[in-house]
């Protein structure tokens, strides 16, 4: 378990370093983040390359013995390359340049930008590659799939088109072209989606766009990842990844690159648990976080309340207990200039250490005491789906007010993680033989590998929770002409007669035993045929009409959630499951608190993280032994986002 910080040494004078660098290795910062927004520090002039500096910092952090992780700067290009090559500067969906100075204003698909981001990583990594201190390579910083509309997105895009249908006219057959804006006589009058919301243009155009997009952040990074390698192939090679308007399909992006790293922003929800579940499943390891914020963000202004005391270091701990095993903090100093001036840091503007930056040195304490989980993981009994083909689907059209995509999955993952246990997010093609139980939110987007897959697993005698919105759509974003669920009819036993996006109206169902629940958003009228009712609604105009049903298929049993309930309904539901699939529950855990699980295959280690403003008490089943504290304990007591890490 390692901690660090994210420094940039470019930001202020000399004189601060070896003090920072000393004072950091007292600390026990273990890794240190540099680069990623330094392009102008190392190349002020178009070929001239100035190491200088960074060759000191690198000197200082190896004689304190700090391990670097050096950032392509490719996400902060300088103000000589957009005068020189205005092409590079990205294009929105109403034909206009980006304003220079902005993160993501650069066009990937540019051959110019691409063949400068490639000369200053090639020269970073030959001038670095042999520094046995850098323990990884960051290609870019932040990746997004932004849009673009530029010529060269145009052109790259009908290319990509092409490659994908062979001719155009199976283009216009998969983008449903006969029923829209009539046939596409040549490729060039396909055009990407235009400055209008994308719910008035094309679906399928819009989904292939994103697609698109997706495609060509996961080429360049490949690129970069490629120029990295060809100069030390040892080299391990990330990129850094949060959850955005513009998301890549992270399960492809990450399948050429070493391991997984994140931007960590906790306090920009109730709990962050989700992501770092899904930053765990994306290729079914541990990561890293190479952005831990340790305040709320200073970039969106007026400025949000400071963390409040074990705030920061609790949600460090959250990110541990969920797979992290190192934790870059973002960041070791405030920014004196610039839009980040107010992201405060470890230290802030009147350079005194306070209270942020002593809770921060207690957290390198703690975890120089916990190497007992340095080999283990995460090891889960359940999976939630996620699809990034439904994600874009959704957005492009929003089926009812309050409908969102992640959220469905969330609402299962705050069920099942309130119980404790270890919940995976992963891609629909995964290996599911090992889970108990699998979420399948919203399919919308048929995909024929998925669908398979999720009938393989229930045959096999998993247990399945399908969704409303789930078949809807074909492979190209255009709908299925059959009864819904289409392809999966058969595996939940039940077909929708109708469907009412009622949004933020209030229905109500009842249970096989009588409990009663509130739903919104989505109402599915269910016909069985061969399988049982779960739930039915209890009011209106669907009254005793199946809800929520339940069929056992081959070896397995499929149940099918046609409404969007409240929070009490998907905890009811998910304590059923777990006891009919043997998936062990903790019950009676104060509000707030998370367990998870961590394993080396011989010892289970319990993390307790209590992520609200109110003292926690959890009686023990038996004593177990504190590896923070180094006791045994009978009664666990946590402060207001306290921790701790008991052995099974």
């Amino acid at each position: 378990m390692k901690i660090g910080v994210d420094y940039y040494p470019e930001q202020w004078g000399s004189p601060f370093w070896e003090k920072d660098i000393e004072m950091m290795a007292q600390t026990g910062v273990k890794t240190v983040r540099i680069g990623d927004l330094a392009w102008s520090e190392l190349e002020p002039e178009e070929g001239v390359y100035n190491f200088r500096s960074f060759d000191d910092i690198m000197r200082m952090f190896s004689r304190n013995n700090i391990e670097v992780i050096i950032g392509i700067p490719t996400s902060r290009p300088p103000l000589w390359l957009y005068q020189a090559h205005p092409e590079i500067i990205r294009t929105n969906r109403e034909g206009k340049k980006m304003p220079v100075g902005l993160k993501g204003q650069c066009c990937i698909n540019s051959p110019v930008f691409v063949d400068y981001a490639k000369k200053i990583t090639e020269r970073l990594v030959r001038h670095y590659g042999t520094d046995s201190n850098i323990v990884a390579w960051q290609a870019d910083n932040g990746t997004e799939a932004y849009p673009c509309s530029c010529d060269a997105c145009r052109e790259q895009f009908r290319t990509w088109l092409l490659d994908k249908y062979d001719t155009i006219e199976n283009i216009n057959n998969a983008l449903g072209a006969t029923t829209w804006i009539g046939k596409y006589n040549d490729i060039s009058q396909i055009q990407p989606p235009s400055e209008y919301p994308e719910s008035s243009q094309n679906p399928a155009l819009c989904l292939e766009y994103s697609r698109f997009c997706s495609d060509s952040m996961y080429k360049y990074v490949k690129d970069i990842m490629l120029t990295i390698k060809r100069e030390c192939p040892k080299a391990k090679v990330t990129a850094n990844i949060h959850f955005s308007q513009y998301n890549p399909d992270y399960y492809r992006l990450f399948s050429d690159l070493d391991f997984v790293s994140c931007s960590n922003y906790p306090f920009a929800d109730d709990s962050a648990a989700f992501f770092l579940d899904f930053a765990r499943g994306v290729n079914g390891r541990n990561f890293w976080i190479t952005e831990q914020h340790s305040n709320p963000d200073g970039n969106s202004l007026p400025m949000k309340p400071s963390a409040k005391p074990g705030q920061m270091a609790g949600y460090a701990f959250q990110a541990l207990a969920h797979g992290a095993e190192n934790i870059i903090f973002y960041r070791w100093r405030s920014a004196v200039s610039g839009p980040d001036m107010f992201s405060q840091g470890l230290i802030d503007h009147s350079c005194v250490p306070g209270r942020r930056f002593y809770e921060f040195s207690e957290f390198c304490k703690i975890a120089s005491r916990i190497g007992a989980i340095d080999t283990t993981e995460i090891v889960s009994d359940v999976a939630i789906l996620y699809n990034p083909d439904n994600e874009w689907a959704f957005r492009i059209q929003p089926q009812s007010e309050g409908f969102d995509y992640r959220d469905q999955l969330r609402k299962f993952h705050t069920a099942f993680s309130g119980y404790g246990a270890n919940v995976d997010i992963v891609h629909p093609d995964a290996d599911l033989s090992g889970y108990k139980a699998v979420i399948a939110p919203a399919m919308y987007i048929y995909k024929k590998s998925s669908a398979e897959n999720i009938y393989r697993y229930v045959v096999n005698g998993g247990t399945l929770v399908l969704t409303s919105r789930s078949g809807v759509k074909d492979a190209n974003n255009n709908c299925i002409m059959d009864t819904l669920p289409s392809v999966y009819k058969e595996l939940i036993g039940a077909e929708v007669t109708e469907y009412d996006p009622i949004g933020n109206n209030e229905q109500t169902i009842i249970d096989f035993a009588g409990n009663q629940f509130v739903c919104r958003q989505w109402c599915d009228i269910l016909r069985l045929t061969t399988a049982k009712a779960y739930a039915e609604y209890n009011d209106g105009c669907y009254k005793c009409c199946p809800a929520v049903t339940m069929n056992r298929y081959c070896g397995g049993v499929a149940y099918y959630v046609g409404a969007v309930g409240d929070a009490d309904f998907y905890k009811s539901l998910v304590g059923n499951i777990m006891r009919q699939t043997g998936i062990p529950r903790l019950k009676g855990l104060p509000s707030g608190v998370e367990v998870t699980t961590r394993t080396n295959g011989l010892n289970d280690f319990i993390c307790f993280f209590n992520n609200s403003d109110n003292e926690a008490a959890i009686s023990l089943p038996k004593s177990m032994y504190s590896i923070i504290e180094s006791i045994g304990k009978e009664k666990l007591e946590l402060k207001p986002y306290g921790f701790d890490i008991l052995r099974k």
